[in-house]
């Protein structure tokens, strides 16, 4: 493990470089990892640790027709390495939940008889563990509970993979069983393709995830777009104008900047009347917004987002109200214009071609 100062805080983190892939393949050479359910997270985490040489199978209820379709289509082969959830089970050693946080009080039944000593129950966030009021999960004490959750999408996960880059992943040990869960751990965050891997608890990585997915990286996100786009709106820019400056130059340029250097160093790319009035406009937007995320904190650590996202998210008709609600999206006079703004983005083969003509190298806004 290595010592990293984050921000003038010390943290112990895990590389490629300290556990590597041949050490992970090691460690889980006498292993079946089952992965149960084949949704989100389930292609990605399964489809790299079979390209890294893991011995995997899938467990996906056939009902579902669409994803055992889409498992075959991934090369599983029914019978193989594509499995009914109950059989998968009985053949791993390690069985990794991937399904829905509403759908795992209904799938766990059918995992648990075959949770029998000295295997490991996986999970990629907390919420199954934590809040088993909710979901039912219980574990005997002879079973290691293990963590590993990469930050970012599924399809995140495959991308960063198939592009020999590795996603950031949390990793946490709930129990112990057979002295080797935290090395059955890391293996496997290693085998699903993380970059680095940081130690949490199952406690901390559900909080954290569930305020981050409704504050910052989703919910606020989407929200400040739609306020700053209906006020361009409201006073006469166009569509195009108005998507442009609310979310094309974030996510096609600035934000690129942020990832390669920090915010400072794209604050630093931008002309100094962005930059002034950004440093100005800065903390009023905190000043604004904190109260709000303080209200999400509390209602994620009061377990109540956790009763709202069982009670919705497990209703019979949620995906058809679900798909209602991205249509509505969707079809919002924003989302459309971003259609169209994509819809006129260069290929990318004439864009990479007109930069190296150019000589350009890391162009920040304004240069």
């Amino acid at each position: 493990m290595a010592k990293i100062d984050f921000g003038g805080v010390q943290e112990t983190v895990v590389t490629r470089k300290e556990f590597s892939l041949a050490k992970a393949q090691k460690v889980l050479k006498d292993e079946v990892i089952a992965v149960i359910g084949y949704g989100v997270q389930g292609p990605a985490q399964s489809l790299n640790m079979r390209d890294n040489g893991l011995n995997v199978i899938i467990g996906q209820d056939k009902t579902f027709e669409a994803d055992w379709k889409r498992a075959q289509k991934d090369g599983w082969k029914a019978g193989k390495t594509l499995f009914d959830i109950e059989e998968a089970c009985e053949k791993a050693t390690i069985i990794m939940i991937l399904v829905n946080d509403a759908a795992i009080k209904y799938v766990f039944p059918r995992i648990k008889p075959h949770l029998t000593a000295g295997k490991a129950l996986y999970f990629s966030h907390g919420f199954g563990y934590v809040y088993n009021t909710l979901t039912k999960v219980k574990v005997d004490t002879d079973i290691d509970v293990i963590l590993v959750a990469p930050k970012g999408s599924g399809t995140s996960v495959r991308r960063n993979f198939l592009n020999g880059v590795g996603i950031n992943s949390s990793f946490a040990v709930a129990q112990d069983a057979t002295g080797r869960a935290q090395e059955r751990t890391l293996a496997i965050g290693i085998g699903v393709g993380s970059g680095y891997l940081f130690p949490t608890t199952f406690e901390n990585e559900v909080t954290s995830d569930l305020v981050g997915e409704r504050g910052v990286l989703m919910g606020c996100l989407a929200g400040v777009m739609e306020a700053q786009y209906e006020v361009l709106r409201a006073n006469g820019h166009s569509p195009s104008e108005a998507f442009n400056e609310t979310v094309e130059e974030l996510t096609q340029s600035l934000i690129r900047l942020v990832d390669e250097n920090g915010m400072d160093w794209m604050y630093s790319n931008c002309s100094a009347t962005a930059q002034r009035g950004a440093l100005d406009w800065r903390p009023k937007f905190k000043k604004a917004t904190l109260p709000v995320f303080k209200e999400l904190y509390e209602a994620v650590a009061s377990q109540k987002e956790a009763r709202r996202v069982v009670k919705v998210c497990g209703q019979p008709d949620y995906k058809v109200k679900l798909d209602a609600e991205l249509t509505q999206m969707r079809e919002s006079e924003m989302w459309r214009a971003g259609a169209a703004v994509r819809s006129l983005r260069p290929a990318e083969g004439v864009k990479a071609g007109a930069d190296k003509a150019a000589g350009v190298k890391g162009r920040g806004k304004n240069d």
